[in-house]
């Protein structure tokens, strides 16, 4: 059977065209493996071998257990999903035309167990609980896939779990982690050892940039801005191309180094930058707290009269409780991603700052603030430069080892002032 023509399940992925080529690769080993048990052969997986070493065999080619890594943007949710839908594909390709390749990437089909955490963790009751349904034969004939997008939230117990499960793998499981790095405190080292690595890069501004203007349809002028500002993360490129809050957030951002002028200034400047991000993870999820609150009520029984209805009322709340543990979670998730987006841009200003100091060859990540930039580099060291690059980042790594944000805000302001 053949493959419709047109864009597959693959052609959402930018600037990772050796992942893709392995990954192809796999799908077809799998949609080979398919038809051998079909045939009445089985699978069993060989142990993990390099992502790009030479494969000449169907085993080599397809393993039970793959980990995606790379930095934010760089498409790690985006390759698992792709593959995933490869491996339901009905032509064996990934066509993304096809109903298995549709309900994979819409996240509705009957054989994918897809993990998006929330939270700030994924717990071990949630895990047993999906490593329990992912083992069981998968209903139309091809492969269960366990796709898991932020495998670095995995608390130790969970990952004790998740490993079992990848250690004694049911015959058609096929288990896709997504985490930042290959780091012990990304993913358990028991866990990588057993995975085949895809590694993925930031893709090209031009590539990022290419995709705005022939997908999002954005003049050409604002997508380069916007793939050059949001340093290869597509998701962030195409929100600074169409969303003028995020645009208006950016330049706050950039606006602080010039406002730093006093200790007192400093302060002020934490505090703006955390009430920002505040503001910009409840706009984000506004509304769906009440709605799923009422929608959880609503199904077991409030509301309702006659026999046990106040039986049932009593008995849901410890459920809504546990909801609403869960929604402060994630709104704790949504503010650290707002304030590390805003960090990231305000380490690539003072990146760009040494550039110019330096006198180096390189493109600008925020060409727009060239005259800032310019004074910046006249007035400060090459040393002073480094010694603020290096407090943002103590600030993205406070935050993210649960130091409060408004805390980890004010000692870097500090520390930016200074110099």
């Amino acid at each position: 059977m053949t493959s419709p023509t047109g864009g597959d399940a693959f052609s959402s992925l930018v600037g990772q065209d050796d992942a893709v080529t392995v990954l192809r690769r796999a799908a077809t080993a799998a949609a080979r493996i398919v038809e051998a048990g079909r045939q009445g052969a089985g699978f069993v997986p060989d142990p993990p071998v390099d992502a790009d070493a030479a494969a000449p065999s169907v085993a080599a080619d397809m393993t039970h257990a793959w980990l995606f890594t790379g930095p934010a943007g760089s498409g790690r949710s985006v390759a698992a999903r792709a593959f995933a839908a490869a491996l339901q594909c009905e032509y064996g390709t990934g066509c993304g035309h096809c109903a298995g390749c549709r309900t994979v990437l819409a996240g509705t089909h009957a054989d994918l167990r897809l993990v998006v955490p929330e939270g700030l963790s994924i717990v071990v009751a949630d895990m047993r609980a999906l490593v329990l349904r992912a083992s069981s034969a998968p209903s139309n004939g091809r492969w269960q896939v366990v796709l898991i997008e932020d495998a670095d939230r995995l608390v130790e117990a969970a990952s004790n779990a998740l490993l079992k499960a990848i250690e004694e793998p049911p015959e058609r499981t096929v288990f896709l982690l997504c985490a930042p790095s290959t780091h012990p405190d990304d993913v358990a080292v028991t866990i990588r050892s057993r995975c085949r690595v895809i590694s993925l890069r930031s893709p090209a501004a031009e590539a990022v940039a290419a995709v705005l203007i022939e997908r999002d349809g954005v003049d050409p002028a604002t997508a380069r801005w916007a793939a050059q500002a949001s340093q290869g993360h597509v998701g962030r490129a195409r929100r600074l191309a169409a969303d003028p809050d995020a645009q208006r957030r950016r330049r706050d951002v950039l606006s602080i180094p010039r406002s730093l002028t006093s200790v007192a200034a400093c302060f002020d400047a934490a505090d703006r930058l955390v009430a920002a991000t505040e503001v910009e993870s409840k706009s984000s999820l506004e509304g769906v707290a009440e709605k799923e609150v009422a929608d959880l009520k609503q199904a077991l029984g409030a509301g309702g009269t006659g026999k046990g209805a106040a039986t049932a009322a009593r008995g849901s709340a410890g459920a809504v409780k546990e909801l609403e543990k869960r929604q402060r979670s994630r709104v704790t998730r949504a503010q650290r991603d707002a304030l590390d987006r805003a960090l990231v841009d305000l380490a690539a200003f003072y990146r760009d700052v040494l550039a110019v100091r330096l006198g180096a060859s390189v493109p600008a990540v925020h060409p727009d603030v060239a005259d800032l930039v310019s004074a910046a580099a006249a007035r400060w060291t090459p040393e002073s430069v480094l010694r603020r690059i290096e407090a943002v980042l103590a600030c993205r790594e406070a935050v993210e080892a649960n130091v409060k944000p408004r805390i980890a805000a004010e000692a870097m302001m500090l520390a930016l002032y200074q110099g």
